[in-house]
């Protein structure tokens, strides 16, 4: 595959690439260069977790060499469980990343590393350099609670930043979440780490299932789709998921059909009765949300496949957790 074709994939479902120049000097100049997203193993992996999986599955394919940061560290500093609870969450999480179908990922968990003499060092020299202001700024779409932010919830943002440091890093990959985070990292890489600041790839988000103006969260079992969830529990939500006939904008159905189904599927057929026009098949996104936008497409057909789809593909992971 030759550069061209590699960053065609790399921009295929990516919202942006900080900076596309960037990462084409080091296509051409680095045969397997090393990137990483890290998670917060806080919980079952959801939606949003499966689209970046989408994405890393993308860049092996391009050549790169895959690390995935089990932030367990992270995770207890950002209230997300306690000491035992993310220690477990740890192992099942690392067979469900290999389950949503990447082939060779190097594994890591932040503890390995991020109490070694020389990373506390580091972080101490990066609070002595960012502000208040500036690492809240960047944990604005992270943080539960960033009005009362604690002092642990500073740390977490000058962690990620030395994390693409000590794990050798060329490129950060994440959802647009991140990227307030990634730019610190862009910003204090040249300046206070006297190094080269790292590519950093952002992939969409889904929007809740409830629709405009709610939030996808964990803590809202109907807003979003775990992979513990049976599919009945998938069909269920999907049943009742914000999904006007026509509207494209914030309509998490066709998100869902985007960026996780459509990678994983080389074409998509919807059954339907003759009376509502029989089975019609897609061999890509774009022939789907063309026939939706048109209206020859019911949002409830949709819904359907999308569920029997999504059900098929979260159902190695589901077992995981069982």
């Amino acid at each position: 595959m030759d550069t061209a074709k590699k960053i065609d994939l790399i921009k295929y479902n990516t919202t942006e690439i900080v900076t596309e120049q960037e990462l084409k000097e080091l296509l051409e100049t680095k045969d397997s260069p090393n990137i990483y997203t890290g998670y917060e193993p806080s919980g079952p992996v959801h939606l949003g977790h499966a689209v970046t999986v989408m994405k890393l599955k993308d860049l092996e394919s391009a050549g790169f060499h895959i690390k995935i940061l089990l932030a367990d560290v992270h995770a207890l500093l950002n209230k997300k469980g306690t000491e035992e609870e993310i220690s477990e969450n740890c192992v099942l999480w690392e067979k469900a990343m290999r389950a949503l179908g990447l082939k060779n990922p190097e594994i890591v968990l932040g503890s390995e590393f991020q109490y070694d003499k020389e990373y506390i060092q580091d972080l101490h020299r990066l609070a002595l350099r960012v502000t208040i202001n500036r690492g809240l700024r960047s944990m604005q779409e992270i943080a539960r609670d960033i009005e009362n932010a604690t002092v642990s919830q500073m740390i977490y943002p000058l962690m990620q930043v030395l994390d693409i440091k000590y794990l050798d890093l060329d490129a950060a990959q994440g959802g647009m979440e991140q990227r307030k985070i990634h730019m610190l990292a862009r910003e204090v890489f040249p300046s206070e780490l006297k190094l080269k600041p790292p590519v950093c790839i952002h992939t969409p988000l889904i929007s809740s299932l409830m629709g405009p103006g709610s939030k996808m969260s964990s803590s809202i079992p109907e807003s979003m789709i775990s992979v513990i969830d049976s599919k009945e529990d998938i069909q269920r939500k999907l049943k009742k998921a914000y999904c006007p006939a026509k509207i494209v904008e914030d309509n998490p159905v066709l998100q869902i059909a985007k960026l996780i189904i459509f990678p994983n599927i080389k074409s998509l057929t919807v059954e339907r009765p003759e009376k509502f026009g029989g089975d019609i098949s897609f061999n890509n996104y774009e022939e789907l949300e063309k026939t939706f936008v048109e209206g020859n497409l019911h949002p409830l057909d949709l819904k359907k496949v999308i569920a029997t789809e999504l059900a098929k593909i979260f159902e190695p992971v589901k077992k995981v957790f069982e």
